[in-house]
């Protein structure tokens, strides 16, 4: 089944074989993630190149994101075998170094002391450990056990985001972020980010590459500035994991379908990520509630959903990426993408842009309702930046949508975008050559057929790029 909603597949060492790389491209893996915070930075470039080759071997383009850490707080290591922390009882939580047990932990922040407050919710590792905090003083923060269970190593410590004194992106995120953008990296994940600035300061710190930013939505102090970091943001990741700690659960869902919709507004491609098939990392099949989890993303708009632990480590990566492709594409034949779209234009009506995008976002919004009139088999747009291709998607419209460019990274990139087929062309000079060579190349890659009818938008090829989308024309193929 040709889904419309992306797959993003995380690598691990259940993945990385050349053989099951090749399998898990063709099983519909439309990008793949490497997450940084496991492993070393030579592993990681390694892992790129062996999916370039991967790329070149099975002809499937693929992009690559690579996951910054970003800032890590940790207890102390537990001992050999782990440690019970039951409910109800008080436990003592002090900054430093140390062994930690189920009476004292030690944290490696040293304002801790300064920075939690009684009543503060703070949580060990993936979230299934809860504490309350009930005093501070100078010996340490006493908190009660809300949720028990056994720890072991060094778990991370989940505290109240807005007030961690941590830089967003860390110093060894900038140096990550530099190098895999260097290797060729597709985008880069900011993890932790708590405002707009944080991108901008790893969008400084990588140039003059242009790697594309996705800005992990992860925290309270993220979602409260969300306008702002959808501007700055080419792609945003509703990462429920670490969101579901700084937020009641019942939160979620309804955070993820605000997160999503207002991507979709803004042309922005969002991922939504975390736990969406966790139990095939053991199991042959998915629950019935993974089922529905996916099915919901795909009827919110996500434009691609996120695999981690499942295609990482788990015991069939690629029964994963094609049974989330099934489920996927059986979710997209019921997706009102229809009232999607007439409610989208109405919404945009109501805050235009200033500037060339206006132009675009209005020509696309025309080619929406034209697609529909003159029920045209495709959608062709002729695009340098990617942009159009973008605007164009957030209408989600039922015609196939190719985009052609001549950047091979514009391409990958828009290999993120929901519905989007991306495709070399050739630089023209005149927008006739331009029209007449994008519906050729579509016809010869076999999307498109004598008889049918296209699409194409397209702007003037001599003109700088950044500039609007202003052609629109139907084509009636010989």
């Amino acid at each position: 089944m040709d889904t419309r909603t992306k797959i993003v597949a995380t690598l691990g060492p259940a993945s990385t074989s050349p053989d099951v790389l090749d399998r898990l491209l063709l099983a519909g893996a439309d990008v793949v993630r490497l997450n940084l915070s496991h492993g070393t930075l030579e592993s990681h470039l390694h892992t790129l190149g062996l999916v370039r080759e991967a790329s070149a071997r099975t002809g499937r383009m693929v992009a690559v994101l690579a996951d910054l850490p970003g800032p890590k707080v940790r207890s102390g290591q537990f001992p050999e075998g782990g440690d019970e922390l039951r409910g109800g009882a008080a436990v003592t939580l002090v900054p430093g170094e140390g062994g930690s047990d189920h009476g004292r932990i030690t944290v490696d922040y040293p304002t801790l002391l300064d920075d939690v407050q009684p009543g503060d919710r703070i949580v060990l590792g993936d979230g299934a450990i809860s504490m309350r905090v009930d005093q501070v003083d100078n010996q340490g923060a006493t908190c009660c056990v809300l949720t028990g269970g056994r720890v072991q190593g060094r778990p991370g410590v989940h505290l109240p985001s807005e007030r961690l004194r941590l830089s967003t992106p860390t110093d060894d995120d900038l140096v990550l972020g530099r190098a895999m953008a260097e290797a060729g990296a597709d985008f880069l994940a900011v993890s932790f980010v708590r405002s707009a600035h944080d991108l901008r300061v790893m969008r400084e710190a990588i140039e003059p590459h242009t790697t594309r930013l996705v800005a992990k939505i992860e925290t309270m102090s993220a979602v409260a500035d969300l306008d702002e970091i959808i501007v700055e943001a080419d792609a945003v990741m509703v990462a429920r994991g670490d969101l579901g700690i700084e937020c009641p659960l019942e939160d979620v869902p309804h955070l993820q379908k605000r997160i999503v919709r207002q991507c979709v507004e803004a042309a922005v491609p969002v991922i939504t990520a975390t736990q969406m098939m966790e139990s095939m990392i053991t199991s042959p099949s998915p629950t019935r509630a993974e089922v529905s989890d996916i099915a919901n993303a795909v009827f919110d708009g996500t434009d691609a959903l996120m695999l981690s632990a499942e295609t990482a480590v788990g015991a069939d990566p690629v029964a994963v990426v094609e049974t989330m492709n099934r489920i996927a594409g059986r979710a997209e034949v019921e997706a009102s993408y229809r009232a999607w779209a007439a409610r989208l234009g109405r919404v945009q009506r109501l805050s235009w842009p200033e500037g060339p995008h206006r132009i675009t976002l209005a020509i696309t919004h025309a080619a929406s309702l034209a697609a529909e009139d003159a029920d045209v088999d495709a959608i062709i747009c002729c695009t340098r930046s990617g942009r159009t291709a973008l605007a164009m998607a957030r209408f989600r419209p039922h015609a196939q949508l190719i985009a052609v460019s001549h950047d091979p990274a514009v391409q990958r990139a828009l290999n993120l975008s929901w519905g989007v087929r991306p495709m070399a062309l050739d630089r023209f000079t005149t927008t006739d050559e331009l029209v007449w060579h994008a519906v050729e190349r579509a016809v010869q890659s076999g999307l498109v057929a004598a008889e049918q009818t296209v699409l194409v938008l397209a702007g003037a090829p001599d003109r700088p790029s950044g500039a609007a989308t202003d052609v629109l024309r139907i084509v009636r193929i010989q």
